[in-house]
């Protein structure tokens, strides 16, 4: 990736590898699951097996290579293994409740919610958020004026080969 340049208003920049951002394995309603594919050689000596399927991700960037959380945060994941935690907050309940009937632990965002009739939540989503049951996922910037890309393929590792399930007509 670092031998590549972008031309982008008539100016060129380097492209750098985002070195704190990952691939990762998947599991059945887990989209992170625990092992991490690094995109930049770290030293990690995690080993990819047979019937495993990963999030083969690339992050570019043409500021630092390092990304930050900032700004406001919309997007949300149930927590895939959590415990029963009890709730105090009975808008906090029945939020839950709706995550769990219409996600499950997969990836949501606000508007979702709020094309669900879902009014008034922020208490109850910041409710979830503290108890552990809801993970934030708030947007990542690497330096003002800087700009990312992403690109991912999800492989499935066979005995003899590895399967790309993603490659379509575009990529």
């Amino acid at each position: 990736m670092e031998s590549y340049e972008v031309e982008i208003g008539g100016k060129t920049y380097q492209v750098k590898p985002i070195r704190n951002l990952n691939g990762h394995s998947i599991e059945k309603y887990q989209i992170h699951a625990g092992k991490s594919v690094p995109i930049v050689r770290n030293g990690d000596q995690t080993k990819m097996e047979e019937g495993e399927y990963f999030a083969i991700e690339t992050f570019g960037s043409t500021g630092r290579g390092v990304v930050l959380e900032d700004m406001e945060c919309s997007h949300y994941m149930r927590t895939f293994d959590i415990q029963h935690v009890p709730l105090r907050l009975p808008k906090a309940k029945q939020l839950l409740n709706t995550i769990n009937q219409n996600f499950g632990t997969l990836a949501f965002c606000r508007r979702y919610l709020d094309r669900l009739g879902e009014k008034n939540y922020f208490m109850a989503l910041k409710s979830l958020v503290d108890s552990g049951l809801v993970n934030p996922y708030p947007p990542l910037v690497d330096i003002k004026g800087s700009y990312t890309a992403q690109y991912e393929h999800t492989i499935l590792l066979k005995p003899t080969c590895k399967e790309v399930l993603t490659r379509g007509d575009d990529y």
